[in-house]
């Protein structure tokens, strides 16, 4: 019973280690990665109590490393998913039904045990799984997944103290009831705090979720999931399974119990998802929630009187980290005429120190991309400029699978701002620059608005606070994240909300308070002291 309404205050950004040589951080990230290629791992589906394994085996390749075997992880069926359904609703009563305290504190012991015992091997198994180099694992993997589950439980208890005001007589109370049936989680390759995040927001509102992580994320999702299980987590709220889309689609989104989804992926992807659900209304107890962030087609534009050094920095690192393959990724620049010149020497010669290799060789700041699809995907891109009179490649663009799926930095630098590279979702180390008349400005960010139908993130590059301004203005609809001076990636939990409209998504600020509000169901209560007897109105009577 509760006795007491107990606080759960705004906390601090979890702090991010540097791993530089000598530290105590750097010396435990090795020995996690020696230790995690020094053993093999069969990984189980999660189901209810039970760790299930088939016969269906997929191995586990580090992608800087394809020769060398991590484990195993069990693929499942259409069976598995019911299961996984089945375990998900037997847990439901109990599980919403437990008090708020007794819930929120098994998320904060689990970002407890990822701040102290378990850090390096949370960013070991993502560098290797994933191949991000230590700070990209230790921002992602350790901090933002984190903040992530401390936060959450902070907007949560906030939302659960927003209660109605009551009259003389009457008093109004308002509980946020968990969604009738269970939620679907299906999270990406490219970030294990959405892998975290995306079921426990969802599990932290009362829901019983299943989980579907990427089949390249497989090797950290396991990790954390065996650190909820420590946390305490009751078995089958939530249920991590490995199973192709359309299966998990099929059964889902068939089933009258479906709730919600709770999505991080490709737009086409989510569109399918939200026509299937559209198709099935009728056979569900409520009408599902929809959350999705998909792709984007992420921008700078720098203004005639940026800060040259400012925009190199930017670039490089907005394209570049973890191979660019992150949503929010710089993937398009526009450049003005006066600094042009300037701005591509620089980038040039800064993307040549680059180094770019393995995850164990702390000295490589570029990795590998994450599978061969995704090489294939990008070297095709590569290869068309090659060919095309309109772009040109003036940095990197040489491409090498044999040992590890390799793609240099690459910048191209195209005459038509319509070009194919400037429009279309890459998702790899490629950035494309097109060069604008330095007079131009405002007719530029009109080109920026309507390049692409994406709206994720974006940056605008100025010391000219008028032309900061009139570009916050103009795109105000490019971008759910928007930055002054700074790359578009690297969104702060608590601090910048993440997320996008149009193309790239619904636009429900993973991060905030905004996005929980997504996993609850309010019941209003109205409790009358002293209940009338007379149907009768005053108005009725003639004197």
């Amino acid at each position: 019973m509760k006795i007491g309404n107990f606080s759960y205050p705004l906390p601090a950004n979890e702090p991010v280690l540097s791993y530089a040589p000598g530290t105590k951080e750097r010396d435990d990230l090795k020995k996690a990665l020696k230790s995690l290629k020094g053993k093999k791992i069969d990984v189980p589906m999660y189901i209810g109590s039970e760790e299930i394994r088939t016969d269906d085996k997929i191995e586990i390749r580090p992608p800087h490393e394809k020769k060398f075997v991590l484990g195993t992880y069990n693929q499942g069926t259409a069976a598995d998913v019911k299961k996984a359904i089945n375990a998900a609703l037997k847990a439901k009563e109990k599980w919403a039904a437990l008090s708020w305290g007794n819930r929120a504190n098994i998320f904060l012991k689990a970002a407890d045990l990822i701040a102290t015992k378990y850090r390096a091997e949370m960013c070991a198994t993502t560098m290797l799984g994933q191949s991000k180099n230590a700070f990209q694992a230790e921002i992602d993997a350790a901090c933002e997944l984190i903040d992530f589950l401390r936060f959450n439980v902070h907007f949560l208890n906030e939302i659960y103290s927003q209660q109605p005001v009551s009259s003389a007589g009457i008093h109004n109370r308002m509980e946020y009831r968990p969604l009738e049936g269970f939620v679907l989680a299906v999270t990406p390759f490219n970030f294990t705090a959405i892998g975290g995040n995306l079921p426990t927001s969802a599990a932290m509102c009362g829901n019983v979720v299943v989980w579907k992580c990427a089949n390249t994320q497989v090797f950290s999702a396991q990790m954390f999931m065996r650190i909820l299980k420590e946390a305490g987590l009751p078995d089958g709220v939530v249920n991590l399974i490995f199973v192709d889309g359309p299966v998990l689609g099929d059964v889902c989104f068939n089933h009258p119990d479906f709730a919600g989804i709770h999505f991080t992926g490709s737009t086409g992807v989510f569109n399918t998802m939200w026509k299937h659900i559209g198709e099935n209304t009728k056979i569900y107890k409520s009408y599902p929630r929809i959350v999705g962030e998909t792709g984007g087609k992420d921008f700078v534009v720098a203004h005639k009187s940026a800060d040259v050094d400012v925009l190199v920095t930017a670039l490089c690192r907005g394209a570049f980290e973890y191979q660019g393959q992150k949503c929010s990724a710089a993937s398009r620049a526009y450049i003005p005429s006066n600094i042009a010149a300037e701005v591509k020497k620089k980038l040039v010669a800064e993307i040549k120190t680059m180094k770019m290799g393995t995850v164990e060789d702390f000295s490589n700041f570029i990795n590998a991309v994450i599978d061969e699809k995704s090489f294939d995907k990008i070297e095709e891109y590569i290869k068309q400029v090659k060919r095309d009179k309109e772009a040109k490649i003036i940095v990197g663009g040489k491409c090498d699978k044999s040992n590890g799926y390799f793609i240099e930095p690459t910048v191209i630098e195209v005459t038509n701002p319509k070009y194919v590279t400037m429009c279309n979702e890459i998702f790899g180390p490629v950035l494309t620059i097109y060069i604008y008349d330095e007079n131009k400005f405002e007719e530029t960010l009109k080109l920026v608005d309507t390049t692409s139908p994406y709206a994720l993130t974006g940056s605008i590059i100025a010391q000219d606070r008028n032309a900061v301004e009139l570009a916050t203005q103009k795109l105000k609809n490019s971008a759910g994240n928007f930055y002054i001076n700074d790359k578009p990636t690297g969104a702060v939990v608590g601090q910048q909300p993440f997320g996008g409209a149009r193309g790239s998504g619904t636009n429900d600020k993973a991060g905030s308070i905004i996005n929980l509000y997504r996993w609850l169901s309010a019941r209003t209560i109205k409790e009358t002291f002293i209940p009338a007897t007379d149907y009768r109105y005053a108005f009725l009577k003639e004197k």
